[in-house]
């Protein structure tokens, strides 16, 4: 059985699935997906997120402001404090560092940023971090947070291993690997994913976002987690099965969900 430790549920297209999120959990399920993450990215999609997977125990929730949206969009500490503490949300994220794409936010990203771990400290929840072109700062600000206090996750991990090796050794987070690495041309990734103990792996999606080998050109979805899991299996040389067990237990370790 597999566990998305990633995916945004209120963003999948349902027009596939006759307009009903139950036939994407169905999906998933039929895949052997026993759990799913549906990821916050602004305080304003929260509330309907929340609504939207209410009647799925399979689906847990996190709350956050992703560092691509917190310049744009209306960023309040109370309101997120007030959305986090609810029992069904499980982690606090997506947060971290974007200067890929939007450098000349770098103030507000970081001042999100530092808030969120804050947070993540005062409610005991784990953090989901969001990192790319930022590796110094991220692991920086992590560090100065006493993130380690809380744990968390680098989530669809694209970066260096020393990153992943530090944000392990330092803090005790773990690292999560999306269907990027399958993809043609992503070598290095795979080289870390090699390297890496796989009791500090989890496996997502990011649906509706970056399907795997062999579903590339189509909208992502949970279900879709097996073969992130398969290309894990096949690039660390083990079973699928030992992969989905192991990802598995370090979900509901890190996640403390059930």
């Amino acid at each position: 059985m597999f566990v998305d430790s990633h995916c945004h549920l209120d963003r999948i297209d349902l027009t596939p699935f006759d307009g009903k999120l139950e036939n994407v959990i169905a999906a998933a399920r039929a895949a052997g997906v026993q759990h799913m993450l549906c990821v916050g990215v602004t305080l304003e999609s929260f509330p309907h997120m929340r609504d939207l997977v209410a009647e799925f125990p399979e689906v847990s929730l996190s709350c956050g402001m992703h560092p691509l949206y917190v310049a744009k969009n209306p960023y309040d500490p109370d309101t997120l404090k007030q959305c986090a503490v609810a029992a069904e949300v499980v982690a606090i994220g997506e947060t971290g560092l974007d200067y890929y794409y939007d450098p000349e936010s770098r103030p507000v990203q970081q001042e999100s940023f530092a808030y969120h771990i804050e947070l993540g400290n005062e409610l005991n929840k784990p953090l989901i971090i969001h990192t790319r072109d930022a590796r110094d700062d991220t692991l920086a600000m992590l560090r100065e947070g006493h993130a380690e206090r809380c744990g968390g996750v680098l989530h669809c991990f694209t970066e260096s291993y020393e990153m992943a090796k530090c944000a392990i050794d330092e803090l005790d987070f773990y690292i999560s690997i999306s269907g990027i690495v399958s993809f043609r041309n992503t070598s290095e990734l795979r080289d870390v994913v090699r390297a890496l103990p796989l009791d500090k792996l989890l496996i997502e999606t990011d649906s509706p976002w970056l399907a795997p080998v062999p579903h590339r050109g189509k909208e992502n979805q949970p279900a879709f987690v097996a073969d992130v899991a398969r290309c894990v299996a096949e690039v660390k040389g083990i079973s699928v099965e030992e992969v989905a067990r192991v990802t598995t237990e370090n979900f509901y370790r890190l996640f403390r969900c059930v």
